[in-house]
């Protein structure tokens, strides 16, 4: 369930978790960097850095969650205390950064990371308490073109490396080259007889790598949308899942697939221009190792990789995996604390979102009523703009519902060419300011006027107290009949009095604001007109308004 989400003040590009310490990691295309820590239910914001002037390329968290690296267009490469929300280091490098991934064992002495070159073939490792900003190995001949992914097998002590064209490596990270047949980490000594020229014969490349806690397996999500799951050891492919456009066309064009044809539509065109950008989708095993998770154009699935067919979220799968959680865990207490939580970015949103097991109004505290989209930062000043706009929409109404003793008159308002006038005209109406109101005058081949409380035109004021400024709009002229607009006494002195033209008045153009025009009900505005009136225009028998509705 989508429980959650919180912003930064750019697209979010990555998202990390790091389970063994309960933080969770975010950047944007910004360089700006937040920490947040997993608690017993959602997360907390813990800090936040400003950590490059560039795009960042990789972010990387190391095996035991307690360090951070990142890379960026900037040509630097920055590393974090995790535990302290510090940076510890940073070099600058006189190549662009790509691609990170953190190499050494939990609880190595020397924690390394390799880093990709975007512009060559080259990999540099580098240790994280380095003094220098010279790598301590480059390995130059691996590859033939450059790495797009990197991720580190810890079972097996090895790095999986794809590039460009396609071709997957796997390399120790202590000799820096192919384990051995002998070591008993893989099973096989050349790679044609090996999956791993898949990517190179579909001339696609992988977009992100995936290693399952036990190591035994490792999932690749390609430039394709094909989802291939390998066994490590022996570099078979296992499963492949085709998610891409044309699967999803085809099965809404033969009916299988029961989507609403706009919403579809929408969906594709995110997925073309996803597709034709640089943005990275992937999937990832879940703790327990048995399931993947990817993103579709029909949402995130989730499956097993054994099974050849496409997932949902099942019921029965879920019970099962509760089942054994219930049964590992030493007390009831431990159960409770449990809050499994899938955290995910979005193609050009400034967000991230959280699902988690929980509906969104189950979450208790003070945030309960703000809604499960928090914000956090400041809007931009074109949020603004547009919250301002929605706002005051909502304040100031575009259709009002004169409801009078002889019929009700639909007005159009014009709130973005008067927006003083309409607000000042809804507030009133919301306020009962105009029930029971008389019209005061009307004139045959003129004008209907009310609005005053007093009922003879002297009095009456704005919902500020006094009276307000006049709303001159070029487009907005007295050129028809049934043309509201607001009465005065002179130049910005506007009060509550308003009056529905007749006929074409131009000669009070420039004199009086106009704000709205009748849509429905000028046959109620002509009877008005018609009404018998004494010497004054003031109509023999009272003609009232009862309310007026706005929406």
């Amino acid at each position: 369930m989508y429980e959650r989400s919180f912003m930064h003040r750019a697209p979010v590009s990555h998202v990390l978790v790091a389970p063994e310490t309960q933080f969770v990691v975010t950047a944007s295309v910004d360089g700006h960097v937040k920490f947040w820590k997993k608690m017993t239910k959602g997360i907390e914001f813990v800090k936040h850095y400003k950590a490059h002037l560039g795009e960042i390329h990789g972010l990387a968290v190391s095996i035991d969650g307690l360090r951070l690296c990142s890379t960026s267009a900037d040509r630097s490469i920055k590393f974090y205390d995790v535990m302290a929300f510090d940076m510890v280091n940073m070099l600058s490098v006189t190549f662009t950064p790509g691609e990170c991934c953190w190499v050494s064992a939990k609880g190595a002495i020397e924690q390394k990371v390799v880093v990709a070159d975007q512009n060559s073939p080259a990999l540099r490792i580098y240790k994280a308490e380095s003094a220098g900003n010279e790598p301590c190995y480059t390995i130059s001949k691996l590859h033939t073109a450059p790495v797009t992914v990197l991720a580190f097998n810890p079972v097996a002590d090895c790095v999986i490396s794809t590039d460009q064209r396609g071709h997957v490596e796997y390399w120790n990270t202590e000799t820096y080259k192919f384990p051995t047949a002998t070591s008993g980490v893989v099973k096989f000594k050349f790679k044609g007889e090996t999956d791993l020229y898949e990517l190179a014969k579909c001339k696609t490349h992988a977009m992100a790598v995936d290693v399952s806690k036990d190591g035994k397996s490792f999932v690749v999500t390609a430039k394709d949308n094909q989802i291939r799951v390998f066994r490590f050891a022996t570099g078979k492919m296992r499963r492949k899942y085709d998610e891409s456009l044309t699967v999803f066309e085809d099965a809404q064009a033969d009916g299988t697939m029961h989507l609403d044809a706009i919403d579809f539509g929408r969906r594709a065109a995110v997925e073309r221009e996803l597709a034709n950008s640089d943005i990275v989708s992937n999937c990832v095993f879940d703790e327990s190792g048995y399931f993947i998770l990817y993103t579709t154009l029909l949402g995130i699935k989730v499956g097993k990789p054994k099974v050849n067919t496409q997932f949902e979220k099942h019921l029965k799968a879920s019970s099962g995996l509760k089942h054994e959680a219930e049964v590992m865990s030493d007390s009831a207490n431990e159960r409770d604390t449990t809050d499994p939580t899938l955290f995910c970015t979005s193609f050009k949103r400034n967000r991230f979102f959280l699902f988690s097991s929980r509906e969104p109004d189950e979450e208790d505290g003070e945030d309960s009523n703000s809604g499960r989209d928090v914000f956090n930062e400041k809007p931009t000043l074109e949020e603004a703009q547009v919250a301002t706009e929605s706002s005051s929409a909502k304040v100031l109404g575009e259709t009002a519902i004169v409801h009078t003793t002889m019929g009700d008159i639909t007005l159009k308002l014009f709130g973005k060419e008067c927006p003083k006038t309409v607000e000042n005209f809804c507030a009133h109406a919301r306020n009962g300011y105009y029930d029971n109101i008389i019209f005061h005058r009307t004139i045959k081949n003129f004008m209907v006027q009310t609005g005053d409380p007093l009922g003879d035109g002297t009095g009456g004021e704005s919902i500020w107290g006094g009276e307000f400024e006049d709303e001159f709009h070029r487009s907005l002229r007295h050129d028809r009949p049934f043309t509201l607009s607001m009465a005065n006494a002179g130049p910005g002195t506007n009060g509550s009095q308003f009056f529905i033209t007749t006929v074409p008045t131009p000669w009070l153009d420039n004199k009086h604001t106009v704000f709205g025009r009748v849509e429905h009900g000028k046959d109620t505005v002509s009877n008005i007109e018609n009404a018998r009136v004494d010497k004054s225009d003031k109509p023999v028998k009272d003609i009232k308004i009862i309310n007026i509705d706005i929406f």
